[in-house]
């Protein structure tokens, strides 16, 4: 079968790769119907060391099921599914408490010994505890927004619930990302009065406010932090989604929250050590997130998806095929597209 793998830097490529299969019984083995390139997978396109091997990409996925492992009861052959990026066993400790990112027989997709979903076929693991049916065709028109509930929707919404966004709050988001845009549909969908996104690049900024952002901030640094305090009377945010991972984001977003505020961080971070942490400390700032328990939300977003209540497909901005991929990474990585829809 063919697949993305990455071997370094700038260097995707479309590889002929063996096939998915089954491997052991609690698999199923999914016919990728869609596929994205996620915010995520530039950075190893940004900063990876040349590997021989390469490393298949890609953890968001739409597809069809075409076999399943023996021990398998939740879905069957034939069956659209919704894939998560990680795989979680739905019944461990951590699954129960809405934690499948932390599942003990959990992992990600898009690894070494679990391939990525830029390919066409996947095998999932733990496919009972990480697959859910979708009620809709496979062409349906709603399918870029039940894809971006694999990732960008689940993340944006794991933001706004660990910033505490809730009714009559006010929120910032910090980047204008897919992430970040999903991340503006959550908090208008749990409450937020306010809404103000940081970001500069006038199509997402255009997209933000038809998803809810009532205040645009550009400026960056002190500057962003001194507009973001005019907005709010001097006082700053009650709950600031932090979506890009930087250092200087994450300094933005705790300069930006108000005392006894919170942050919800959902961009993986690029360094080892968390910025001014006294200010936080001081003002008694809350800081939480992390990888996004996706399959715990979609339940709770998937009816939004269906009645159109919610949009979030909108953040997909250009559509190709599997060998049109690499492509589609150079235009992300150069802000030519917000987010890439792989279509079968």
């Amino acid at each position: 079968m063919r697949a993305t793998v990455m071997f370094g830097a700038g260097d995707v490529h479309i590889e002929t790769v063996p096939d998915a299969r089954l491997i052991e019984p609690t698999d199923a083995l999914v016919v990728v119907t869609r596929a994205a390139i996620c915010g995520s997978d530039l950075w190893p396109y940004k900063r990876m060391e040349y590997s021989e091997t390469g490393r298949p990409m890609g953890h968001e996925a739409i597809g069809i099921v075409e076999a399943v492992g023996a021990d398998v009861r939740s879905v069957r052959v034939g069956n659209l599914v919704v894939m998560p990026f990680a795989y979680s066993d739905g019944t461990c400790v951590f699954c129960r408490e809405g934690l499948h990112t932390s599942c003990i027989h959990g992992g990600f997709f898009g690894t070494v010994d679990i391939p990525g979903a830029q390919a066409e076929a996947v095998r999932v693991p733990q496919a009972d505890g990480t697959l859910v049916v979708l009620p809709v065709g496979a062409d349906d028109a709603l399918m870029p927004s039940l894809l971006t509930l694999s990732d960008v929707m689940g993340t944006g919404h794991h933001a706004a619930v660990a910033a505490k966004v809730g009714p009559g709050k006010t929120a910032a988001v910090v980047g204008d990302g897919a992430v970040g845009l999903c991340g503006v549909i959550a908090a208008r969908r749990l409450g937020a009065e306010q809404i103000i996104i940081l970001g500069r690049h006038p199509d997402r900024i255009a997209l933000a406010r038809e998803f809810g952002a009532t205040d645009i901030v550009s400026e960056r640094g002190e500057e962003g932090v001194e507009r973001v305090r005019e907005l709010t009377g001097g006082l700053g945010v009650h709950a600031v989604l932090e979506c890009v991972g930087l250092e200087q984001s994450m300094r933005t977003a705790l300069g930006i929250a108000r005392p006894g505020g919170a942050v919800g961080r959902v961009g993986v971070p690029q360094d080892e050590t968390l910025p001014a942490s006294q200010p936080a400390f001081y003002n008694n700032v809350t800081v939480g997130g992390g990888p996004a328990p996706c399959r715990a939300y979609i339940e709770e977003l998937l009816p939004d998806v269906l009645e159109g209540l919610i949009e979030p497909g909108r953040v997909f901005d250009r559509v190709v095929r599997l060998d049109e991929v690499p492509d589609g990474y150079r235009a992300m990585n150069e802000r030519e597209a917000i987010k890439v829809l792989i279509k079968f």
